[in-house]
Parts: C-alpha cells; structure tokens; sequence
C-alpha cells in the first residue's frame, strides 16, 4: 500500500483501528532444565472455560518459543496497572546467561515456573497446542493453577497502531 493518497489514508486508518484492540500486559516466565526465563507478552487471551485455557501468541524466532512445545509448562504473571518497572526489565530481553530474575522477587514451587511475588496475578500453564498465526506462533495452553497476589486493576494495552507493538 502506499503511504500517500486515499490508500495511505485507509491504511493508516486501519492501523490505528486495529491499535485499538485492548490486550493485558504480562510476563511470561519459563524453564528449560535449569535455565530460567521471562518476557513481556500481550497477546493473550482466555479461550475455553472448559476446560480453561488461554491462548498466547508470541512472535516466531523467540528463543522461548523453541522451550514451549505441548507438555511444558508456563506462568502468565499478571501485572497491575502501574507496574512499569517490569516493562523495561523484561522487554530488553536478555543476553546468553545474563539471569532475567537479578534484583525481581520471585517464588519458586508454587507454579511450573517461577511467579512474579509482585505481580497482581499469576496464571500457571500446560502447553497443549501451537499453531502457526504469519509472523508469530499461536500457544494454546491450559490453566493449570493461579492466584490472585494482590488486589487492583490490570494493565491494559492500547496501541497506537495495529501493525507493530
């Protein structure tokens, strides 16, 4: 599409459109033997109630991603609005052996993998299918465990365009 003229003008208008698609905002912790990780994620979705589940979409080439294949299990960590400290933490990624929990209080054993203490809320996940969805992985995962960690209202995500986070 062009950027110009009434095609540029849909399509900016479209982006913006599609931007407007609230999403929660939450870090995803997992394990691979004893490497630990987490990233910021927020395509997530609850998607059956029975049994529970929520899907997951993370962008293909995501080193974690190659660790999520059905029967591993996951945490969706809940963050609560003002918890913006976990967004730059956790959405620089991390470099080989470089530990994503330095200076973040985690618990251990309450969950597949580690849990966020400050987190509004934690989900804990069993990997049940992946589906190819273009440029990213679709994870459909069922909801295992979770508990509320503290009261308040989630993070919501608003874009300002549907075409990049």
């Amino acid at each position: 599409m062009t950027s110009s003229g009434p095609e540029g003008d849909r399509h900016k208008a479209l982006a913006a459109a599609l931007g407007r698609v609230p999403s929660g905002l939450f870090i995803l912790t997992a394990t691979d033997g004893a490497t630990e990780t987490g990233m910021l994620a927020s395509w997530v979705q609850q998607c059956s109630f029975e049994p529970l589940q929520v899907s997951v979409a993370l962008r293909k080439g995501r080193e974690v991603t190659e660790w999520l294949v059905p029967g591993t299990g996951f945490v969706l960590n809940v963050l609560g609005e003002g918890q913006t400290s976990f967004l730059s933490h956790f959405g620089k990624g991390f470099s080989p052996g470089q530990s994503p929990f330095a200076g973040v209080e985690v618990l251990r054993g309450q969950a597949t993998a580690p849990v966020l203490a400050s987190a509004l809320a934690y989900l804990d996940c069993r990997v049940e299918a992946r589906h190819p969805a273009g440029d990213h992985e679709l994870l459909v995962a069922r909801v295992l465990g979770g508990k509320l960690l503290g009261e308040g209202s989630p993070m919501v995500h608003l874009r300002k365009s549907g075409l990049h986070y």
